[in-house]
């Protein structure tokens, strides 16, 4: 089978859905069957309770008018970033299936190799959707308020958004490389985006360099959008779904990439 018939989409339309469905569902079992299923949501959780239980005095600053407080304002980042490490954590999943030969078996045996990209997308959103819920549950439990209605609709496509294209990113990699040694090049640039962003104040209060990386990283589009989405005061909404749109389609065809790679040496 030669390295371009199943990018091209020779495969049949059925074969696309079908091969999708079998790679979500093996990928979502070991995910619910794994003890270790909650590890994206650990590091979060982590940063969660240190930040908004270390630097609640941080609230106090002037010019920092986050309506609903500073544990809702550190929320929103703890859940991007645990949708954010979902997706690298998937893929680590498709770096290991490629050491254990499983993913060159099933890029031989599938009619439309793009349906497995899609798979792992799919099972990544699920993995997402647990996580992102444990950290939810957590923030409120500490009394964090949620006041932002119906736009919490707008939060959460946000995060789906930052999960998928964080999954293009690290299935790319692990595709091109077929190696959980890969991992730190999939976990790096996605915390040194993250981390590159207003974490713990807005981007008003920064100076320095550190503010102009902000203000140049696309992510900080995201987050500040997301955090007007739980105050009830959306803000940037166009300008953050064109950065995560953008960011999706650009890493899709990444990961694209990435999968005729492993097609050569299937």
């Amino acid at each position: 089978m030669s390295g371009g018939a199943g990018v091209s989409g020779r495969g049949s339309f059925g074969g696309f859905f079908s091969v999708a469905g079998a790679v979500a569902w093996r990928q979502v079992y070991k995910y619910f069957t794994n003890p270790a299923f909650l590890a994206p949501a650990l590091f979060p959780l982590f940063f969660f309770v240190a930040f908004a239980g270390g630097l609640t005095r941080v609230a106090s600053v002037p010019g920092f008018d986050y309506e609903p407080g500073y544990t809702a304002f550190q929320f929103v980042w703890s859940l991007l970033q645990a949708v954010a490490l979902g997706g690298a954590f998937t893929g680590f999943s498709i770096a290991g299936d490629f050491e254990s030969g499983f993913a060159s078996r099933l890029m031989l045996a599938a009619s439309d190799r793009r349906g497995i990209l899609l798979g792992y997308v799919v099972a990544s959103v699920v993995r997402a959707t647990a996580t992102g819920t444990l950290v939810t549950v957590v923030a409120l439990l500490t009394g964090m308020p949620m006041s932002g209605g119906v736009d919490l609709f707008g939060l959460i496509g946000l995060a789906l958004l930052v999960n998928v294209a964080a999954t293009l990113f690290g299935a790319g990699i692990a595709m091109m490389l077929r190696t959980q040694q890969a991992g730190p090049l999939i976990r790096t640039p996605i915390f040194l985006v993250l981390f590159l962003a207003p974490v713990f104040v807005p981007l008003e209060l920064l100076s320095g360099w550190i503010e102009t990386v902000a203000y140049l990283n696309p992510f900080t589009t995201i987050l500040t959008s997301a955090r007007g989405f739980l105050a009830g005061e959306p803000t940037g909404v166009l300008s953050a779904y064109a950065v995560g749109a953008a960011l999706v389609v650009a890493l899709a065809l990444w990961a694209l990439y990435g999968l005729r790679r492993a097609e050569r040496s299937a």
